[in-house]
């Protein structure tokens, strides 16, 4: 078990983490969840006997790293895929960590089986992808069958059958009773992979809890109800029933209404009740990433701003009409369309015959203006004789004429 107590490092005038305090208990996966700068990698480190608290202490088993007696054969770790000496092969990298730690040298060969590098084992590790360097760090970690493994952004550069196979190995290695604490910014992973959530911010704790109950203390379930887009007054006439039953309606910005407050059969109920078709009526439950949003969103030291590109647009040419906006663009929960392909071939409409690539521009609609960069169709007819370009004799005859 890892249990912090009061843990405070500073960098002169800068606090990284102020007074945390936590366990990471074993039989289960711990995620550890902060933004950018929030102090998850110091912690780590000062679990690591790498950096020395300013304040309080950090223990492993009930003793500080440093005073594990061969701590490699009790605790793994994964910091930095790329703290690896490029000029040596992977398995003489894994040999030599094995050597200094008094362990066998099959083992070397057997986590490399387990990391799946076993084909590259006598490659030099600078010509590594950043998902091979990525398993050749969980293969060092795993070198001494430790009892506690610590992993910082372990699936960075892995594709997905990486991926799933990182998780199943962390659920895998948890099951046997290890203590698994992994640090990630992969929400959906942590979701799926993660028993247990520690979450800070600017240094502090803000979370130790289950995900389940981290959910649904940081979110609200609604209820998602839509009714006939050509009947708007069936629409208002809902949320006055809905409102008057004690619930609580939000417009969206598709037309749908968010209701909470009611579960979903008693607004089925009253939509029946008061005579209105529903053309969807579906329960949302807040996933993981919505509500770590919620709970760090003042937490967060790097913040994106809107790009201003006025001094890079081009003018328009004469004539050309500037887009319309999209509606809803840049508000929260909005999400760009789906382009207007499917399969390769265009949306047509019932009715509309499906162009072929060399068809001609369709005309266009009454009032609007054609496309100022349509391209002529090209013409089925024979080339007509005026058409044919007149060869060099013929334009000399006609100058001599």
């Amino acid at each position: 078990m890892i249990e912090a107590v009061g843990l405070t490092k500073r960098y002169g005038d800068k606090t990284a983490v102020h007074n945390l305090s936590f366990q990471v208990r074993p039989g289960a996966v711990t995620g550890f969840l902060g933004p950018n700068g929030s102090g998850k990698s110091t912690t780590m480190r000062m679990i690591l006997g790498l950096d020395n608290p300013t304040s309080g202490r950090v223990t492993i088993g009930g003793y500080p790293y440093r005073k594990l007696p061969n701590a490699p054969r009790h605790v793994g770790a994964l910091l930095d895929a790329k703290a690896v000496h490029g000029g040596r092969a992977a398995r003489n990298h894994l040999l030599s960590l094995a050597q200094l730690s008094g362990i066998p040298a099959r083992r070397v060969d057997e986590v490399l089986g387990v990391v799946g590098l076993q084909d590259v084992a006598g490659k030099r590790s600078k010509g590594f992808s950043l998902g091979m360097g990525q398993r050749l760090g969980i293969a060092a970690a795993l070198l001494g069958d430790p009892q506690v493994l610590l992993f910082d952004e372990p699936v960075n550069g892995l594709d997905p059958e990486g991926i799933l196979w990182v998780r199943n190995l962390m659920k895998s290695l948890a099951a046997e009773g290890r203590t698994v604490f992994v640090s990630s910014h992969l929400m959906s992973e942590m979701a799926l992979t993660a028993d247990h959530l520690i979450v800070i911010g600017r240094g502090q704790l803000l979370a130790d809890m289950s995900v389940k109950d981290f959910i649904s203390a940081n979110s609200a379930d609604f209820a998602r109800v839509r009714t006939p887009d050509t009947e708007p007054q069936q629409r208002e006439k809902l949320t006055a029933a809905l409102t008057d039953a004690g619930g609580h309606v939000l417009p969206e910005q598709d037309g749908a209404l968010r209701v909470t407050g009611l579960p979903l059969p008693r607004i089925s109920e009253i939509a029946h009740d008061t005579d209105v078709r529903l053309w969807e009526l579906s329960p949302h439950q807040a996933s993981l990433e919505e509500a770590y949003m919620r709970m760090t969103q003042g937490a967060v030291d790097y913040r994106s701003t809107i790009d201003q590109k006025a001094g890079l647009m081009q003018p328009l040419p004469p004539g050309v009409q500037p887009p319309m906006p999209v509606p809803g663009q840049g508000q929260p929960d909005w999400y760009a369309p789906p382009p207007p392909q499917q399969g390769g071939q265009a949306f047509t409409t019932p009715g509309q015959q499906q162009a072929g690539p060399y068809a001609a521009p369709a005309a266009p609609p009454a009032g609007q203006q054609p496309n100022p960069y349509a391209q002529p169709a090209p013409q089925d007819r024979a080339p007509a004789a005026a058409d044919v370009p007149a060869s060099p004799a013929a334009t000399q005859s006609e100058d001599a004429r």
